[in-house]
């Protein structure tokens, strides 16, 4: 594939298109040079070439798919044949032009979804968003790296004091130049968010031998092998000729790798040293990530021998204590569950303390004010839900809570609103209101099962839509037999059990 020309009346003409985070990724990397020689998303030959043998049509070995998927009524709009419709301008979320693939080749992959492949080219001011300046390009980096060696490390998560010990280790070893690689595509495995794991990183860079920092956008595609083979073939791209595995980093692109002995403290003398090393009863080992989380949930330092105190400082600020997050209660359940008295009563109940800044999103009163206009087809439930879901995770954001409550009947749009809130850096409880149909109907405040079964309402869920029962969630509720006051201490309960909010003073 090579790139092209595009005449500027064709750019002005073509259909734009948002690509989803995962695509826009991909399309910075071939955009720099990173996915080299790639110069654009791969058509069907090449995709069906790489399934069977590892190798595209002429030969050039490559770990992963990298594809682009349009809307049907996007794609019906292209003639691969005219060079004059066959250009999409690719924007980032916010609708800022960032490129132009040319669709040399269009196909069905799934019901309204075709995909694209094609060449990129380059528009608009290359991009926004936080350390804009670490996104360098392969041949910007390598033009600033020395002679020599070049130890890479992909650093997607936080540095403590063994990775940092086995790092200095392995540079001192070689005699190599450290390049620190940053996957800034997203959230990483331990859930930071990129901008949180930059600035972690570099407040570990004075434990460090002198490096240079890049930032890359590297996304998982979803098979971790050849996730791993792919980052050492961006690694490559950028000047490494040797990778510091931390666990997930394969050998690839030529690239010799390096697997560290397991490191441990010495209580005798404050230093990291292999672990057989150390007599056990001298003998501290490296803190789990788990570990760490559940320090930093409950409020208490990271021990100095660990984690050093600039890192610790940058983790307990984007992970404060339970009880200073954020957090989303998220309540489902059937009509006439009881969900919205629990919600609201769990709501004034945390007002009344002061400790905590509530938003309640309700139902009834999101449909008038957020979501008015949207009827109650399962597509406009979805909406309706995702919808909640993106304020609750705004409100959690910035350390607020926010209490919801919609019937949210299908999983899918129950899991999108977790995804959010997580991403947001907030907590997010589950609670099914789990009461039987029949005591929702013998209720039937609103009169909508009465409705339902005379025929008179369609789409009422558990009578003729189906109410998909959540198998995540962290509380279940059946007020068949509970008072309101007893189902909001069961949820403040569990609140105060987890350390999101202070228990009360007797």
């Amino acid at each position: 594939m090579s790139g092209s020309v595009l005449p500027e009346d064709v750019l002005r003409d073509a259909p734009s298109y948002a690509p989803r985070p995962f695509e826009l990724a991909d399309l910075e990397l071939l955009l720099s040079g990173a996915y080299a020689p790639l110069t654009g998303f791969l058509p069907r030959a090449d995709l069906v070439a790489l399934a069977r043998t590892g190798r595209l049509t002429d030969g050039t070995p490559w770990p992963v798919p990298v594809t682009l998927e349009i809307p049907q009524e996007l794609a019906e709009r292209l003639n691969p044949a005219d060079p004059a419709h066959r250009t999409v301008v690719l924007t980032d979320l916010e609708g800022a032009p960032i490129a132009a693939v040319e669709a040399h080749d269009v196909w069905r992959v799934a019901e309204n979804r075709y995909g694209v492949g094609g060449p990129v080219r380059k528009m608009g001011d290359g991009g926004h968003g936080p350390f804009q300046r670490l996104r360098r390009t392969p041949e910007e980096v390598r033009s600033l790296l020395p002679p020599g060696r070049v130890l890479g490390v992909i650093a997607d998560r936080p540095l403590h004091r063994p990775q940092l010990a086995q790092i200095a280790h392995a540079a001192r070893t070689l005699a190599a130049h450290l390049l620190i690689l940053i996957p800034v595509s997203g959230h990483g495995p331990d859930g930071l968010p990129p901008e949180a794991l930059v600035r972690a990183i570099f407040a570990a860079r004075d434990r460090m031998p002198p490096a240079t920092i890049v930032a890359v956008p590297v996304s998982p595609h979803g098979d971790e092998m050849r996730d791993a083979l792919l980052r050492s073939r961006v690694a490559a791209s950028y000047g490494v000729t040797h990778v510091l595995s931390t666990g997930d980093t394969l050998s690839g692109a030529g690239l010799r790798v390096l697997v560290p002995r397991e490191l441990a403290y010495d209580n005798r003398d404050g230093q990291w040293r292999w672990r057989d090393d150390i007599p056990p009863r001298n003998r501290r080992l490296a803190m789990l990530p788990d570990e760490i989380e559940d320090l930093l949930d409950r409020g208490f330092p990271l021990p100095e021998w660990h984690t050093p105190p600039a890192v610790a400082k940058e983790l307990s600020r984007v992970r404060p204590p339970r009880r200073h997050r954020g957090l989303v209660v998220f309540f489902t359940g059937l009509s006439g569950s009881g969900k919205s008295t629990i919600a609201r009563n769990l709501a004034d109940t945390l007002r009344e303390t002061g400790e905590r800044t509530v938003t309640l999103l309700d139902g009834d009163v999101v449909r008038r004010e957020l979501t008015a206009g949207l009827g109650f087809s399962k597509a406009d439930r979805d909406r309706n839900v995702r919808r909640i879901g993106w304020v609750a995770a705004e409100v959690g954001r910035h350390r607020g809570m926010a209490v919801a409550c919609p019937i949210a009947p299908y999983e899918a749009a129950r899991s999108a609103v977790r995804r959010m809130a997580m991403e947001a850096g907030a907590g997010f409880v589950l609670v099914h209101v789990a009461t039987p149909l029949e005591v929702c109907e013998r209720r039937d405040r609103k009169g909508l099962y009465a409705r339902a079964r005379s025929g008179q309402l369609r789409g009422m869920t558990g009578i003729d839509d189906p109410y998909e029962e959540p198998l995540d969630a962290e509380l279940t509720i059946d007020t068949t037999t509970m008072s309101v006051a007893e189902a909001v201490e069961v949820v403040l309960g569990y609140l105060v059990e987890n350390g999101w909010v202070e228990p009360k003073l007797s």
